[in-house]
């Protein structure tokens, strides 16, 4: 299947490692011209260069300047950006009835404004364009609430009412808007999600991976490429009639449809 994807431009946030770096490659070998974008500069320009055609760029997600930054760097170097994927860190684990205000603030902070920012530019050239795809990678904690991820559950929550809302105003102007959503992926995150819960239960982080595996179908946490495969399709031509979708690449971990 021909992707459509030689020519187009995606500005992956959040993409020297993890899931973001997965995204970031798998576009590159499509044909598409990949802006890696890291807190560490160097990384960025280190993971681009084993790309067909990529920059690295400085990018803190969080702060303002810095993304505007990265945009203007992705458009003097490679002009209009067709694809945005909107990633970034989540907050540390923590149980709701132990929030705060300011922790309620921090996970708007987080993954919330960031994604409003990025689409907010991006978005006029897309619909003028009558062509582009944003894609927010997620959390399953959307569709059923993770334990101990209180402040992760609320703002990945937020983000992807925005989103829904969003991908029905922009749909008929031939913009996509969807979220992935990785259950147990094997990140780092992954792991340091899973060390956390073996302290808080006093087990080894073996054995939270063992149980792990036990509450996935397909028996075994998936692999970054898995992710970045789908998510390409999603950045995809032919993936133009899918809007709004959020679609669980978890190999069957949530329960429900």
């Amino acid at each position: 299947m021909d992707l459509q994807l030689h020519g187009r431009t995606a500005f992956v946030a959040a993409s020297t490692g993890g899931l973001g770096l997965a995204i970031a490659t798998a576009l590159g070998n499509e044909g598409a011209n990949v802006v890696v974008t890291g807190r560490r500069a160097d990384i960025a320009r280190k993971v681009a260069a084993e790309l067909p055609s990529a920059i690295g760029v400085e990018l803190d997600v969080t702060s303002t300047e810095s993304r505007d930054r990265a945009l203007n760097t992705a458009e003097e170097t490679f002009g209009t950006i067709d694809i945005m994927v909107l990633n970034g860190p989540g907050p540390p684990p923590g149980a709701a009835a132990d929030m705060s205000t300011t922790d309620v603030s921090d996970a708007v902070e987080q993954l919330v404004a960031p994604g409003q920012h990025f689409v907010s530019r991006v978005l006029p050239g897309m619909r003028s364009r009558r062509w582009g795809r944003v894609l927010a990678v997620g959390s399953s904690g959307i569709v059923e609430p993770l334990a101990n991820l209180a402040s992760s559950n609320l703002g990945r929550a937020a983000l992807a009412a925005y989103l829904k809302t969003l991908a029905s105003e922009v749909a008929t102007d031939g913009v996509t808007v969807n979220l992935l959503l990785p259950g147990r992926i094997a990140t780092d995150r992954v792991a340091s999600l899973d060390a956390a819960k073996a302290q808080h239960e006093g087990i080894s982080r073996e054995e939270v991976s063992r149980r792990s595996k036990q509450s996935i179908p397909a028996g075994r946490y998936g692999d970054p490429a898995e992710f970045g495969a789908a998510a390409t399709f999603l950045c995809s031509g032919p993936a133009s009639y899918l809007a709004g979708v959020a679609l669980r690449c978890d190999g069957g971990l949530a329960k429900s449809l």
